[in-house]
């Protein structure tokens, strides 16, 4: 039976049958002076992505199933939101789930998570054929696909994919991520690495306690590294960017050694960001007070074919402010601290064009480029918020993100436009019916709104973290 949508009223949406999230209520919501905000889409099960058609003003939303713990198992899939139309499921994916989304041209372009390999999808708009155009890009583990988007200078494809390990090993805080289902992911370097043959030893969930394994970068979960070994650098990697022409052919890789791609957005000063999340403060290679931030990747104003060499972000030995994992700045106050693994590695691409504290957790982003709407130029950043005490102990970040915030590139500095009046996620505050975590953000092409999607109740403690189906919602930030 396909599944359907209903028309609901304001007043029925603070009163929900869903336990973990029973009210939606834009009015615990702060938005600037000027701007108002509703719910316009409720009851979404693990949103991922949004995009807008910009020939009518189509609105997709993606749901990414299950390749997280979640309550219960969820199909992929895409709606489509015409106006004047009713909702459908414009399509049913496969893989982990679709992750960013783009419309070009009478196609809706893809990108998909892997089991082993990520991919990119299009789809006929009429006719719904579906095509693979990117895969075999390896995936299986803790971080996403980004894109795709369309540069506007060149009309190329570009698209990133993020780690399979989460500090640069495969370790077994990623058992019900990586390991249990797919025991021979790894991370695949973009240029030849030589490594330094520090390893990890750490316990294996696969076997009754207290049998370990010894795990090296660049390796599946128990493979151990030696000094001196020269693993190979692959066009098809992980932690990268690349760019094609639409149809995928013509695959070059921009840059790698970024932890977590999954934002990607051209500004109006012709320059690609890439929004990336820090390191972690756990487990058997742990690194204190890593800074999100946000890329920018110079290789993308080459033209198309002349990049002789990818740039290098710095995963998994520099952290986003420049200095090494192991420097005394990253010391973390639970864990094991992190050693080298690359010797020699390739020159570091950095400064970050911005850098936000440690776990506010960076989403998509868009640029304003309407003045209508205001606030030109800077970009609408998501910070989906820290699994904080998961990910760190530090009380200072129990609250980090959970909004979304501006940023002026050229000023140095961002302020938040939406958050909840309380701070923290709605579900912190009983009887709130506000924000939960922002995941992706779209400008309407009228230039009046934005859409901000909501991937819902995805609740962190010590030992793991928790998403529920029927919580993601589709809020719409109007200037009066």
């Amino acid at each position: 039976m396909q599944p359907a949508m209903t028309r609901a009223s304001v007043e029925a949406l603070k009163h929900l049958p869903t336990p973990v999230r029973p009210r939606i209520d834009a009015s615990d919501i702060w938005v600037p002076d000027g701007y108002t905000v509703e719910p316009v889409v409720a009851g979404l099960s693990f949103p991922c992505a949004l995009c807008i058609d910009p020939e009518d003003g189509t609105l997709f939303v993606a749901e990414g199933g299950s390749t997280w713990p979640t309550r219960p198992y969820m199909t992929p899939r895409i709606w489509r939101m015409a106006p004047g139309r009713d909702p459908e499921v414009f399509a049913v994916e496969n893989l982990g789930g679709p992750r960013g989304m783009s419309v070009r041209d009478g196609y809706l372009y893809v990108s998909l998570k892997g089991g082993y390999n990520m991919r990119i999808t299009r789809h006929d708009l009429t006719t719904r054929e579906r095509v693979v155009l990117v895969d075999d890009l390896p995936s299986g583990g803790w971080h996403e696909p980004g894109g795709p988007i369309f540069g506007p200078h060149d009309g190329m494809m570009y698209f990133g994919n993020g780690s399979v390990a989460l500090a640069g090993t495969v370790l077994p805080e990623g058992f019900t991520v990586d390991i249990a289902k797919h025991p021979h992911a790894h991370d695949v370097p973009g240029q030849d690495v030589t490594l330094t043959g520090n390893t990890v030893w750490a316990r294996d969930p696969r076997l009754p306690f207290p049998y370990y394994a010894e795990t090296g970068p660049f390796k599946p979960f128990g493979s151990p590294a030696t000094k001196g070994e020269v693993i190979k650098g692959q066009l098809k990697c992980n932690s990268a960017v690349w760019r094609s022409r639409p149809d995928g052919s013509d695959l070059e890789l921009l840059a790698w050694g970024i932890r977590n791609p999954y934002g990607l957005a051209f500004g109006e000063d012709g320059h690609l960001y890439a929004t990336d999340n820090d390191m972690e403060e756990k487990g058997e290679r742990a690194v204190g007070e890593d800074p999100d931030r946000i890329w920018r990747i110079r290789t993308a104003q080459l033209p198309p074919g002349e990049v002789r060499e990818p740039e290098w972000f710095g995963y998994p030995d520099i952290c986003g402010d420049g200095l090494p994992v192991w420097d005394d700045a990253h010391k973390p106050i639970r864990g094991k601290r992190a050693e080298p693994l690359i010797e020699n590695p390739p020159p570091w691409a950095g400064p970050a064009a911005y850098l936000f504290e440690p776990h506010t957790a960076l989403g998509k982003l868009a640029f304003s480029r309407s003045d209508t709407f205001g606030h030109r130029g800077k970009a609408f950043v998501c910070q989906f918020g820290t699994y904080a005490p998961l990910n760190t102990n530090r009380e200072k970040h129990l609250r980090n993100g959970f909004q979304v915030v501006t940023v002026d590139f050229e000023a140095g500095t961002h302020e938040p436009f939406m958050r909840n009046h309380h701070g923290g996620p709605a579900s912190a505050t009983p009887g709130s019916g506000g924000l939960e975590r922002p995941v992706d953000v779209a400008f309407h092409p009228d230039g009046r709104s934005l859409y901000v999607l909501d991937f819902g109740n995805n609740t962190a403690n010590k030992s793991y973290v928790v998403a529920y189906a029927h919580t993601g919602v589709v809020w719409r930030i109007t200037k009066r």
